[in-house]
């Protein structure tokens, strides 16, 4: 049977947590163990009482925490973060998943269903949203918005926003130095500089990377560069320029069996041996500004503009396909605190668009390992998306507010084979709307419940109507149409803080139309295709706790992360209400630690993932694992020297870390898995001068 938890159940657990004592600390969250500025834990709270006056869930992941172990990828940011699924491949490409989004994505494929910013600007466009250029190094932090909680930056996809936020002269040291090194040839190396020089201030951080991979054929590098610079003309205007740019190589060693995972788990699928697969990312390059004016006390504007060129040479499969990526975005958003028929009143009015520019498209040659054959075809890729929202927040009596909202997403997408002549072109234009509506009540300082209903949209990406269409005698005929993936949400929830430490908890319930899914598009040929009906609901539950705790002796605490995820047809005429592949049923995240006063601490952590179907058909499952780790180091009482050990899953367990799902395995054990590392050693040093 499956499990199901109804919202009665949920609004119980909301209850048992109401009714505990209050907080004996104080209300505010314990967002890091160091603090390395003044300035930057001001950011950092004013972070958590943006995202705590949202009325739906949200993570706030502090960097300088994040960074007292391994930071290889985007895996090691969003760790430990309830509702979050992120698993790397061994590289920098990582499954992510909130709330089921793009649960059809393999990990190194462009992700989808949840909308991606760099400092408030777009990343994602209409072809998803690429992974070279994620440096967690040049994070200060990271503010996850899950589901309709992005509303107010634009976000309309099912799994709702991120925002990776990078260091200014405010927060980063005048010189960080940092240097990784661990099992399988892996180092890391990082040096940045930041500083204020009156109005102006910058930052700039130069970091490479290499490794061995734990497969077969899975060594890659990356290097790349990071810089901002901001300037304050007077008190009421100010702007701030951004770059990134960053190459990565990647070998690819493929998925793998159930059977290859349990006994030759560091093989390479022989496939993608045999052809010498790879992935070159030749360089890609963001190039953002932010511009803010302040109108007056209660008012301001903040425009943006962002050119993002990302090349792709992929030689994966029989052919060659080079790819020209360019998309450039504009926003613009308006936010008023005033009153309203004498209640306090909080509005925000903004528009996004993100457009190809015409450039973008692809090539595909035929290829034997490294010696390129014939071109066989040229298509374009085209689309943009235009978002036009607004929303309020209005105090109705002391501490209960009402939010109410209204987005209309125009997107329009198109792909075209010019090459051959007989190729086809598809062109699908179409205007939706996104409402929301929601409650939050502040019952104490330290206690908060909230609710919300929503609806989101996504449409398909452009590429998709191409490698979605099916092929007769060897030749792929004309691209396909898709609709926009809609879902309709409820989100109920409570956060605070009590005896027991800071915690949250949500409950979410989406009827979800059309989903992208792997579909059988005519017989024999499945692809990514509009399914029928699907349900997607889970809880998310955080909790950080401080066990024990004595002056000059030291604390113990633990913080642990718990996501239920149940997502499954609604009566499909073939799979009936079959669970969706590709994400554990449970996952769990925990790290127990202590922490001396002279700075010292020490940890074992522990990851659980239930099993994860790999078909729809739910014929074959990767099977449930158990991970145990640990760290210890040391973080200097002036702020500036820093070291850790890193120890990843001590037991060696041999598991599946990401599951690529199918259609209909038959019960077959086809290669549908990457496999996670075994047992790993890692070591780092970092040293700010201050």
């Amino acid at each position: 049977m499956r499990s199901v938890f109804p919202p009665s159940h949920c609004l119980g657990l909301l209850a048992a947590f109401a009714a505990t004592q209050p907080a004996l600390a104080a209300t505010s969250v314990e967002l890091g163990q160091v603090l390395i500025t003044d300035e930057e834990q001001n950011d950092l709270s004013a972070a958590s009482e943006r995202l705590h006056e949202v009325p739906g869930a949200s993570n706030l992941v502090d960097m300088q925490r994040a960074g007292q172990g391994r930071v290889a990828s985007n895996q090691d940011v969003l760790a430990y973060q309830p509702g979050v699924f992120a698993q790397s491949a061994g590289n920098d490409g990582i499954k992510l998943s909130i709330r089921g989004s793009g649960i059809n994505r393999a990990p190194g494929a462009h992700g989808s269903g949840v909308y991606t910013m760099f400092d408030g600007l777009p990343l994602t466009g209409p072809g998803g949203t690429p992974y070279e250029l994620f440096e967690p190094l040049w994070l200060s932090r990271a503010e996850v918005l899950r589901g309709a909680n992005g509303f107010d930056q634009g976000a309309l996809a099912l799994g709702g926003a991120i925002n990776y936020v990078t260091h200014t002269g405010y927060d980063a040291a005048p010189l960080q130095v940092r240097y990784e090194v661990g099992s399988r040839g892996y180092q890391r190396r990082h040096i940045s500089s930041g500083q204020v020089l009156g109005n102006l201030d910058y930052y700039v951080a130069l970091t490479d990377s290499e490794y061995d991979g734990y497969q077969a054929h899975s060594s890659g590098s990356a290097k790349g560069i990071a810089a901002n610079v901001g300037y304050r003309f007077n008190p009421n205007l100010e702007t701030r320029f951004y770059l990134r740019y960053r190459e990565t190589e990647n070998e690819l060693a493929g998925r793998l069996t159930k059977d290859q995972i349990k006994h030759h788990p560091r093989a390479a699928n022989p496939a993608y041996l045999a052809r010498d697969d790879s992935r070159p990312q030749p360089g890609s390059t963001w190039v953002g500004n932010k511009t803010t004016f302040y109108l007056d006390d209660d008012t301001r504007l903040e425009a943006g503009l962002v050119y993002h060129d990302y090349p792709m040479d992929l030689r994966e499969g029989p052919m060659r396909l080079k790819v020209a990526y360019t998309d450039v975005s504009g926003t613009l958003n308006y936010f008023r605190r005033d009153t309203l028929f004498g209640h306090e009143s909080k509005t925000t009015i903004g528009w996004r668009t993100t457009k190809h520019l015409p450039n973008s498209g692809a090539s595909q040659f035929a290829r034997n390992g490294d010696v390129f054959g014939a071109r066989t075809r040229d298509f374009t890729y085209q689309g943009s998306d235009t978002v036009v929202h607004a929303g309020n927040d209005l105090e109705l009596v002391p501490n209960l507010w009402l939010t109410t909202g209204l987005a209309m997403i125009y997107t329009r997408r198109e792909s075209d084979v010019t090459y051959p002549a007989e190729g086809g072109k598809v062109s699908m234009h179409d205007w939706d709307f996104a409402p929301r509506l929601g409650l939050r009540y502040d019952i104490r300082p330290d206690l908060q419940v909230y609710g919300n209903l929503s609806r989101s949209v996504e449409p398909p990406h452009p590429w998709s109507l191409i490698w979605s269409a099916p092929s007769t005698g060897g030749k792929q005929i004309q691209p396909i149409e898709m609709q926009n993936q809609t879902a309709t949400t409820l989100e109920l929830g409570a956060r605070g803080d009590s005896a027991f430490g800071h915690w949250d908890l949500a409950w979410y319930y989406s009827q979800v139309r059309h989903e992208l899914l792997a579909v059988e598009v005519v017989p024999n040929f499945t692809s990514e295709f509009n399914a029928s009906a699907t349900v997607h609901q889970g809880v998310e539950a955080g909790l950080d706790s401080t066990l024990w705790e004595r002056a000059g002796t030291g604390k113990l605490s633990v913080r642990q992360a718990y996501t239920f995820s149940d997502f499954h047809y609604r009566d499909d005429d073939k799979f009936g209400d079959n669970r969706l592949p590709g994400i554990p049923m449970h996952y769990y995240q925990a790290e127990l630690r202590y922490d001396w006063p002279s700075g010292f601490y020490a940890g074992v952590n522990t990851q659980m993932a239930s099993k994860v179907q790999v078909d729809y058909a739910n014929s074959y499952h990767a099977d449930a694992y158990a991970l145990l780790g640990a760290r210890l180091g040391w973080n200097s009482p002036k702020q500036d020297w820093q070291t850790w050990l890193d120890l990843r899953n001590l037991t060696n367990k041999r598991y599946a870390a990401t599951v690529t799902p199918t259609y209909n395995d038959a019960g077959q054990d086809n290669a549908r898995s990457t496999p996670g590392e075994g047992f790993g050693v890692y070591a780092g040093v970092s040293y700010s001068f201050r």
